[in-house]
């Protein structure tokens, strides 16, 4: 028993001694800028007031995998935003924490930096930083409060840490999420699919890819059938394949209307059924199709162009011409051509980009 005594308090004092040895870890900002790689896209837009950081595009991508963003700590953005799947989702409507169905068909998240005119299809978020919110407090969606998600946060350390680090102080805020969020989505870019290979001269393409760009680029021209295109660099143009447009693509007629889209945003009847043109970038990787993912498949999208287009108030001038004259008149070989090219957009290097999986 004295043996014991005697041991105890030896014990206690080597222990104590260990301790006061130990540096003690000082977490402090951290402002080392982060560097964005993306190859011969142009140069980005980036915000003037949310420099990207090492430390910001850490706690936003942490922010993008985090479940205890939603009501029931069960789903984060990356639910319904897979790498894998070109950060959208292959549910025509991503499921919410009640199980409950979206209204649209969930948007990919990539070279967001490009994108001058506002996010979501309607495009009722105006800067990046606003839309990171929204499925948060979205009933369909994540369907919690920012209230409660700070709360969350704020009481884990690993958080508070990386808020100190990301923005100089462990108060956390939805300001504060909305800028980290926002540094790491504009950090998400494709820019080096076999098309961007093929730009620099360091691959071909095989012919049926080759006359399938050619269809892409060239414009539609129902008077000399043999010069004609399929024309999808209209609305599909530039290094990114959008136009920062919002538009009617034909999918319905007036009386089928089922979304309003962005005049539900801008109050204006000239914008009905209009919605944000996406990338094509990727596109392979991305089904189901259009904002409501009516369709499945590729060939699909391209027989509505070539033969569906329906015409409507506010169907886009370049579509009417298409369907006043029977469509596009595209041979079988040139559908199967043109698919064979938009696969050409997919960027294998982006989907397995380490820096863009989960953290955790």
């Amino acid at each position: 028993m004295k043996k014991i005594i005697y041991i105890i308090p030896l014990l206690l004092v080597l222990v104590l001694s260990c301790g006061e040895d130990e540096p003690m870890t000082v977490v402090e900002l951290d402002d080392t800028p982060y560097t964005l790689e993306y190859g011969n896209l142009p140069e980005p837009d980036l915000p003037t007031d949310n420099a990207l950081t090492q430390q910001g595009v850490q706690l936003g991508r942490m922010l993008f995998y985090e479940k205890m963003l939603s009501r029931d700590n069960s789903q984060s953005c990356a639910s319904c935003h897979n790498q894998t799947d070109g950060f959208s989702d292959t549910l025509q409507f991503s499921l919410g924490v009640e199980m409950m169905e979206g209204k649209r068909q969930a948007m990919s998240v990539f070279n967001m930096a490009w994108h001058s005119n506002e996010f979501f299809w309607d495009g009722r978020a105006h800067l990046l930083r606003d839309q990171s919110l929204k499925p948060i407090e979205d009933p369909l969606e994540m369907n919690e409060t920012l209230e409660n998600v700070i709360a969350k946060l704020s009481d884990t350390q690993m958080y508070r840490d990386q808020f100190t680090r990301a923005f100089g102080s462990d108060e956390i805020t939805s300001e504060k999420m909305s800028l980290a969020m926002e540094q790491f989505m504009l950090s998400i870019v494709s820019y080096d699919s076999k098309y961007d290979k093929y730009l620099a001269g360091e691959v071909q393409l095989s012919e049926s890819e080759e006359r399938g760009r050619l269809l892409f680029e060239t414009e539609y021209n129902p008077f000399f059938p043999d010069m004609s295109g399929a024309d999808c660099a209209h609305c599909h143009g530039g290094a990114n394949f959008e136009n920062d447009q919002y538009m009617n693509n034909g999918l319905d007629i007036d009386a089928d209307f089922a979304d309003i889209g962005r005049e539900e945003v801008t109050g204006n009847l000239s914008d009905k059924a209009k919605f944000k043109t996406p990338s094509l970038r990727n596109v392979e990787v991305t089904p189901p199709y259009m904002h409501d993912g009516r369709f499945q498949r590729l060939e699909e999208v391209v027989e509505h162009y070539d033969l569906h287009i329906k015409q409507s108030s506010t169907l886009d001038p370049a579509l009417i011409q298409v369907a006043d004259n029977g469509g596009l008149n595209l041979t079988e070989q040139d559908k199967i051509d043109l698919v064979n090219f938009l696969k050409t957009l997919t960027d294998q290097t982006f989907l397995n980009n380490p820096e863009y999986t989960d953290p955790f």
